[in-house]
């Protein structure tokens, strides 16, 4: 059997668009005598739905997509895709996430998702009926195995503890499944791809069967999904391996053999695309394409950067030009009387390098004219950080400005470790469209810095090399008020990622005066980050959708 994988960048309820890949992709599948294309979990639709999928009129599309999409297939080429499918129990939660067998036109069989993930980012149960147990697909005489993205998580091996009760991969097993296929929307973190393609080997190894994986790819909103999609054979070796972070279309040949039971049997060495190893270069790819999609799926074309000649909003044009094209990408030095020449002079040797438009908007007469208004009602006081935040605020009202008249998105350029400790301006640095880094901490910065140097100067070596600074204030440093970051980041990752206690992380050798005033800070500046643009998620805990803490909360029992 010659089974097609359809890795396709879907936009979210973009019917039309979105018909058209799928339609150019079971025509490619069919030209290259496919008997079987597989799409990816809710490709009629895109994925993530989130509160969009309780509007009716979405679901009634979904269900006519499916069938346009039955129309595409005939005697010879069957098509496996992910739909909404409406519950008709009576019972339960009114969506199933489904996918449907389709051939000779017309739906010949579906499946249910059974394992609703309802942790980060997801929260599928808030939405969708569980499946129950699902019975096999036949298809040309034999028996396909089809689950569903979290359907596969359930391997025991993966975890400290089983996180479900069901494996739907080793029931499809037990049920006498020929094949197993999942289809995925598995979004992109760090170090998941590899665990990804583990996973699918040790079902494929454990059970005997060849184990076809389709994931999405491409960005939405937050979310980025990688692709990865692959095959693997019956001895867990991977036979066929599709792009990361782009589209992708492949066709393999099952052996005959395989599918009459003969477990042992082996599968010639297919396409083996070449993908991301080295972790940073994986992060990068993640950002430019998470930047990419969003701006472009938005409807825009063009970005706008402050570039203050410091190293995160450097990284950031660096991706913006990568993302777009340097002919879309405008930077925008703002000096006042606190900047130095030499942040000006990296600034405008950065535009240069990438080749993208550069401007110099001086605001000090902005911030004065601010200075002189409120004059009166600070009388008697001392210049502080409002005086500080009253720059970073013209500079985001600059921006916001040039973005209406001439129409770019506005880039916010905070990285992981200031937004997670407050190091940033409401209404000032954190306007934006989309923050880009905002999942990446500063000592992540510094190394994607170097990556992206490691062939020749691009990022100016003077912006790597001197200490980082918000330049609002004489000879200001970060690290007048924060620890050094390697220290800060140590902490958040602890707090925020893996969940740490005070005493766990002061047990590991951090001084408790820097682990106290990192948390403290990270509890009280959750108001801010509620407000924050969007960010790219490349961490597996990200602020965002993914982390739901309360802002109102009394956090000092848990700092002591």
């Amino acid at each position: 059997m010659r089974i097609a994988i359809a890795q396709l960048d879907l936009k979210v309820a973009a019917f039309g668009s979105n018909l058209r890949k799928i339609r150019g992709a079971v025509t490619k599948a069919r030209s290259q005598g496919a008997d079987l294309v597989v799409f990816s979990e809710l490709a009629t639709v895109g994925y993530p739905l989130v509160d969009l999928v309780e509007r009716e009129d979405l679901v009634d599309r979904n269900l006519d997509q499916l069938q346009k999409i039955a129309a595409l297939s005939d005697d010879g080429l069957g098509i496996l895709v992910g739909f909404v499918d409406r519950n008709r129990r009576g019972a339960g939660k009114g969506l199933h996430n489904a996918a449907a067998l389709l051939w000779k036109g017309r739906v010949k069989g579906t499946v249910r998702k059974c394992l609703l993930p309802t942790y980060d980012v997801f929260d599928e149960a808030r939405y969708f009926e569980p499946g129950g147990t699902n019975s096999l697909l036949k298809f040309k005489g034999v028996r396909l195995g089809v689950t569903i993205c979290e359907d596969a998580w359930s391997d025991p091996a993966l975890w400290d503890r089983r996180l479900y009760r069901q494996d739907p991969v080793e029931e499809a097993v037990e049920a006498g499944a020929d094949i197993l296929i999942n289809l995925s929307a598995s979004p992109f973190t760090l170090g998941k791809a590899e665990l990804r393609r583990d996973m699918i080997r040790r079902h494929a190894a454990s059970s005997g069967r060849f184990f076809v994986y389709v994931n999405q790819v491409g960005a939405n909103d937050e979310l980025v999904f990688d692709g990865h999609s692959l095959i693997a054979d019956c001895w867990g070796d991977v036979v066929l391996r599709a792009r990361d972070f782009a589209e992708d279309l492949l066709v393999y040949e099952i052996p005959q053999k395989a599918l009459d039971g003969e477990r042992g049997t082996r599968g010639a060495v297919g396409k083996i695309r070449e993908v991301a190893h080295e972790p940073e270069e994986q992060t990068l790819r993640a950002l430019v394409l998470g930047l990419r999609d969003y701006v472009t799926k938005s409807g825009f074309s063009k970005v706008v950067i402050g570039l203050s000649g410091g190293i995160d909003s450097a990284l950031v044009a660096v991706l913006a030009a990568r993302a777009l094209g340097p002919e879309n990408v405008l930077g925008v030095a703002m000096p006042t009387r606190f900047s130095s020449q030499g942040s000006l002079d990296d600034a405008e040797t950065l535009a240069r390098n990438l080749g993208i438009d550069y401007t110099v908007l001086p605001i000090d007469d902005i911030f004065q004219s601010f200075l002189d208004g409120l004059a009166p009602l600070f009388e008697g006081t001392e210049p502080d950080v409002t005086e500080e935040n009253i720059q970073a605020r013209v500079r985001g009202t600059a921006l916001m400005a040039l973005s209406n008249k001439f129409g770019g998105l506005v880039l916010a350029t905070g990285n992981k470790s200031e937004v997670g400790v407050g190091y940033c301006t409401l209404y000032g640095d954190m306007c934006g469209a989309l923050a880009p880094i905002s999942d990446v901490p500063k000592t992540w910065v510094y190394r994607l810095s170097r990556w992206i140097n490691r062939k020749g100067e691009v990022i100016p070596d003077s912006t790597l090399t001197k200490p980082p600074s918000a330049e609002l204030r004489p000879d200001q440093t970060d690290q007048d008020s924060l620890p050094p970051y390697e220290v800060l980041d140590r902490i958040l990752r602890g707090w925020v990622e893996e969940k740490k206690s005070v005493a766990e992380l002061v047990a590991e050798g951090l001084n408790p005066k820097a682990v106290k005033q990192v948390v403290t800070l990270i509890d009280a500046n959750e108001y801010k980050r509620r407000q924050a643009a969007p960010g790219i998620k490349v961490s597996s805990k990200a602020f965002g959708i993914g982390r739901r803490y309360p802002i109102v909360a009394d956090y000092s029992s848990l700092h002591r």
